[in-house]
């Protein structure tokens, strides 16, 4: 017979349905009541037994049954290492639970779980079973509801209102996340823990190759998290997690179909699994279509009246072209794609596989080559008819991707989990029917990890990861070479329950080699890093229903092929950028005694870029059960040789000599950089802390009441500030729940921006109200959902100061969303 052990009292009955043989026999079921504070039944709870792939959920009644039919799993049962054996029970709305199984006790008890108004996730991203209150690092996850009510048609903006989570807003066609004020090459966004294999590290305008609408839920990983995901996630990880390759045996389905009146938008989108017999079956579906967006007033931001007189002086056809106000031109989309994936299931784990195809094509906003060629004598028939052909981008990527798990019931080995990723990705921006870029990508990516059996205590493993990444640039706006990065990592993670206390250790060393070839001529570049990262936490359960989280790290990352190499027009950041290989060399040429022009000049360095070295302190402390409940995070991020595109003060082909080292070829590559400002790719030591909050007060069974908001500081070492640093925020979500419906409002303020470098202008803070309803129908054997959601309902105008189009495209204005949702 089994019972449960637990330090904070929580009770857990498991009782033997088999007689005091179960380890000689060929089954072994364990059952048991789960029960709230009040006494009453938990339904639809999750039950599992950590390092089996078993999970039970309980009835109308709370009662669950746990059965394992292999009796081959039950050898490592001996009374020795019994207590190290874990059992979970979640539910939501209540607090993770993980319970330590005993064989000291027959007596049959009931697990009794503590409400808590925080909602507690398990979180796939790390290799151990850890829930977001779990983690020394902080962790937060959007899933269920939330997620189904946050989603948009790009990543950073559906994240975009997560504590410590921005976004770089493209135009709304296009954005990524922002963590804690870093983004780009430091902030690795995965798909089930392997890296999403497109360009939108590169430049904002490429979107990232992840949909949103099939999601299962999103992690989102504060801080360094190179120990798992490697050098690239020095700043943080957004891990879309989903059921492509299927891990259990279940039967479900999910439709939804929605329609804004924002910018016409249409969505369709369809996720299901079923299984026959040991063999589990997936699909998924989406198609959304959008017009361009409206907005309250002018797309344009004139920052003075100056500019402004000197933008409308004497171009009447132009000032009729700027005068279509309410609209950003070039922000209509299109986006489809598919996924099928099966698994074999089994008691001791699972192997599967899916292949999924994402296309997308849209606009991209104030890209449009030869804008201003009308202003200089042509006629306004031929300004509509130049209006029309604006540049967009169609992007295609198709993804093969490899799930296994093996559980073993004997040796040192615990399981193996493994995981392989091919992704073909495709970029290319056309004009007037033209391919004038075309970005590829090719990525092969897998992982091992190794988990061996607890070990004094110590829970962890070994993982070894490989990642190869060929990315090229093809065309007159092709500003990086093509380059080939290979890595090659081991790294060692490690935690252990002492008393009250969960210790997480761990190191990861990586071989990174980039080869390229410079644009600026036929020379061949090879370089190679070796980046290491160590890190030491502790979660402390020091009064029931709270923790205290604390994490200590260090992180270095080898810069991107694009930081190091680039020399080119980016249209995207309408800069020329030059890669830290390069260095700027001032040279005055004189024509006549009182006249003499400065130029400048690029040579090759004399060494390789460095690493970018990070050192992390991460403070959180928790309180997550009861009516009441936060979370409040701390940090302070010290980053040696951060490397940043840096405005020289020059402008090309104007203060610049490039003919010398580039010859004809690369005069054709810069057609369209002339008068774009240089920006070099240049190391210097930076700094950024700050603080995030969220509170969660649950008045009663109907009333919640939320309130977060974070602080972000991100400045050089002699006191400047890093471009396009998040502003501050502070918000409050009021919801109703009852039996068939319910109705939430969201206040969130976004405060003015002053704190900036000098390159940039002050943003301007604003207001964002949201609202939503829903109501439930009960139609057969499906669960309907119909709902209405308001944005931006105050219709203000709003810019994003994170995003390089800050002056070219609001945030979209009032914005009305009705939708249903089915599932069973």
């Amino acid at each position: 017979m089994f019972t449960t052990q637990k330090k904070n009292k929580i009770a857990l009955a498991l009782t033997c349905a088999l007689s005091t043989s179960a380890f000689c026999s060929d089954a072994a079921e364990w059952q048991g009541k789960v029960l709230d504070n009040n006494g009453q039944p938990v339904v639809n709870a999750e039950v599992s037994l950590d390092g089996f792939a078993k999970n039970v959920f309980t009835d109308a009644n709370g009662v669950f049954n746990l059965a394992i039919t292999d009796e081959a799993l039950f050898t490592r049962f001996s009374a020795d290492d019994i207590a190290t054996v874990e059992l979970h029970v979640n539910a939501p709305g209540f607090v993770h639970q993980t319970l330590f199984l005993a064989h000291d006790e027959t007596a049959q008890q009931t697990v009794t779980l503590l409400p808590s108004s925080i909602e507690i996730i398990d979180v796939h991203a790390s290799p151990f079973h850890a829930s977001v209150i779990e983690s020394a690092l902080p962790v937060s996850v959007i899933a269920n509801e939330s997620l189904r009510d946050a989603q948009q048609s790009t990543l950073g903006d559906t994240l975009n209102k997560q504590v410590g989570v921005h976004t770089n807003f493209y135009g709304g066609v296009a954005s990524s996340p922002i963590i804690r004020g870093l983004d780009g090459p430091r902030v690795l966004v995965s798909q089930n823990g392997l890296d999403a294999g497109d360009a939108s590290r590169v430049g904002p305008d490429h979107v990232v190759a992840t949909e949103v609408a099939t999601a299962q839920q999103i992690e989102i990983l504060r801080g360094p998290a190179t120990l798992f995901f490697g050098s690239g996630a020095i700043g943080g990880v957004v891990n879309i997690v989903d059921q492509r390759v299927p891990t259990e045996l279940v039967k479900s389905a999910q439709v939804h179909a929605s329609t804004a009146s924002v910018n016409d938008e249409q969505t369709l989108s369809f996720v299901g699994q079923t299984f026959v017999n040991d063999w589990a079956f997936y699909a998924d579906a989406f198609w959304r279509d959008s017009d361009d967006y409206d907005i309250p007033g002018m797309a344009e931001l004139y920052d003075d009246e100056h500019d402004e007189e000197e933008h409308d002086d004497g171009h009447e056809e132009h000032d009729e072209h700027e005068g279509e106000a309410g609209t950003v031109v070039n922000s209509a989309s299109e986006s489809s794609g598919f996924t099928l994936g099966s698994s074999y299931i089994h008691d001791n784990g699972f192997v599967g596989f899916s292949v999924g195809r994402l296309e997308r094509e849209y606009g991209i906003p104030g890209h449009s080559h030869g804008a201003e060629e009308e202003h200089e004598g042509e006629e306004h028939e031929e300004h509509e008819e130049h209006a029309d052909e604006n540049v967009f981008a169609k992007m295609e990527q198709t993804r093969v991707q490899v799930l296994s798990e093996y559980q073993f019931t004997k040796g040192i080995l615990e399981a193996v989990q493994a995981k392989a990723a091919i992704t073909n990705y495709e970029h290319a921006e056309i004009e007037e029917d033209m391919v004038g870029t075309k970005f590829t990508n090719d990525t092969v990516e897998a992982r091992i990890e190794l988990i061996h059996r607890p070990m004094a205590g110590w829970k962890g493993g070994l993982s070894l990861h490989y990642k190869n990444t060929e990315f090229a640039a093809v065309g007159e706006e092709a500003f990086t070479p093509p380059a080939e990065t290979e890595t090659l990592a081991l790294a060692l993670l490690e935690e252990k329950h002492v008393g009250d206390v969960l210790w997480q250790l761990g190191a990861r060393i990586e071989d990174v080699s980039i080869d390229s070839e410079l644009l600026t001529s036929a020379q061949s570049v090879s370089l190679n890093y070796q980046p290491v990262s160590i890190s030491a936490g502790f979660v402390w359960d020091f009064v029931e229903g709270y923790n205290l989280g604390a994490s200590l790290s260090f992180a270095q990352r080898a810069l991107s092929a694009t930081e190091i190499f680039a020399y080119g027009p980016h249209i995207a950041t309408q800069t020329f950028e030059v890669g830290s290989y390069y260095v700027a060399e001032e040279h005055e040429e004189h024509e006549g005694e009182e006249h003499a022009e400065t130029h400048l000049e690029f040579a090759l360095a004399d060494a390789k870029p460095q690493l970018e070295t990070s050192r992390n302190i991460d403070l959180t402390l928790r309180k997550f059960s009861g009516d009441l409940g936060f979370v409040v995070n701390l940090f302070y991020n010290q980053i040696d040789n951060y490397a940043a595109a840096t405005d020289t003060g020059f402008i090309f082909g104007e203060d610049e000599h490039h003919e010398e080292h580039e010859g004809e070829e690369h005069d054709e590559h810069d057609h369209g950089a002339e008068g774009l400002p240089i920006y070099l790719f240049t190391q210097q030591d930076a700094e950024l802390y700050g603080i995030e909050t969220e509170v969660h007060w649950q008045l009663n069974d109907d009333w919640k009441v939320s309130v977060q908001g974070d602080l972000l500081r991100a400045k050089y070492t002699d006191g400047s500030y890093i471009p396009r640093t998040s502003p501050a925020r502070f918000g409050t979500d009021v919801s109703y729940i009852a039996d068939k419906w319910d109705a939430a409002l969201s206040v969130q303020r976004v405060f003015s921006q002053e704190k900036i470098a000098a390159t940039e202008t002050e943003t301007a803070g604003y207001t964002m109200v949201d609202a939503k309803f829903s109501y439930q129908l009960d139609m057969g054997n499906m669960d309907w959902t119909v709902y209405v959601q308001g944005k931006n309902l105050l219709d203000e105008e709003a810019r994003v100061h994170t995003s390089v189009l800050k002056n070219l495209t609001p945030l979209p204005g009032r914005n009305v969303k009705l939708g249903i949702r089915g599932s069973f």
